[in-house]
């Protein structure tokens, strides 16, 4: 049993995982036993994790937005490993943001018609778009490029089956806009994708599992410098009420959860969205 979470032998991939959250489960990955493959679009930040990591990180540049920069990864792996039995979706993005939604004193909320025409001004189509196409149309055209490389990571191990791992997010769930209804509704997408995906495979005897990972607020450099933890979450979690475990997530935490889908302990885990979110979505409203 002390051999579940063993991930030696396997090979991973994390979109964005150069920082923040793909960071924290690539280390994870890293430090039990698998070789990880760190991309993003931005080769220097993933050369230095991988600098970092005595060999066990490795970048590789990909646009996940970039239908030729993702066959060209697809076709590096390939090259290198022939096979592939974990995938983190994890590259995203915040997108457009209307600040004054919350706030009771902004001008912009004065009455409904200075409020409508406030978040039509601020926000358009173009930035929709492209919030879109890296929060959710990535994880469709990412998934589906490797997935031949995921089939041959099921078949060569055993009682294995390769893992999908979507990182979507509380404000998928959550009923509150948060102030960017954009990224809101896009991870509400590729939550729902997340259940097509894994349904489709397993109707079509494809052996690769799809599950997600919801976080809340989860610990960064950028917002737990000057900001005391349980604030922070509170402010950016922008709920009506306060996150019951009054702090942030720990990348011990997230790590955690990911190798549990990851590894022989989560095979039986398919079509699912695990939250960890401190509590947030029991004491905000939610779509669960």
């Amino acid at each position: 049993m002390n051999k579940i979470y063993d991930l030696t032998g396997l090979v991973a991939l994390v979109t964005g995982g150069g920082t923040g959250i793909g960071l924290m489960i690539s280390q994870g990955f890293a430090a039990n036993g698998a070789k990880v493959y760190i991309t993003g679009r931005r080769k220097e930040v993933l050369d230095k994790v991988a600098s970092a990591s005595n060999g066990t990180i490795i970048s590789l540049s990909m646009d996940v937005t970039d239908k030729s920069s993702i066959l060209k990864a697809r076709n590096f792996i390939a090259e290198k490993e022939g096979r592939l039995h974990i995938l983190v979706n994890n590259a995203g993005q915040v997108g457009p943001v209307s600040r004054f939604l919350n706030d009771n004193s902004a001008p912009e909320r004065k009455d409904a018609s200075t409020l409508g025409q406030a978040l039509f001004d601020n926000e358009s189509f173009d930035s929709w778009a492209d919030l879109y196409k890296i929060n959710t149309f990535s994880i469709f055209f990412v998934t589906t490029a490797f997935l031949g490389l995921l089939d041959n990571g099921s078949r060569e191990k055993e009682g294995y089956t390769s893992s999908v791992i979507n990182i979507t997010s509380i404000s998928g769930i959550t009923k509150l806009a948060q102030r960017h209804f954009c990224y809101n509704s896009a991870k509400s997408a590729a939550s729902h994708l997340t259940k097509m995906l894994a349904t489709e495979l397993a109707l079509k005897g494809i052996h690769v599992r799809v599950n997600a990972i919801a976080p809340g607020v989860y610990e960064s450099e950028l917002t737990s410098a000057s900001i005391p933890s349980g604030e922070m979450v509170d402010k950016i979690g922008n709920g009506i009420q306060p996150v019951p475990a009054g702090r942030a997530g720990t990348a011990q935490e997230m790590a955690g959860t990911a190798l549990y889908l990851a590894s022989s302990a989560g095979c039986y885990a398919n079509g699912q969205e695990i939250v960890i979110d401190g509590g947030y979505l029991t004491v905000n409203p939610s779509t669960r």
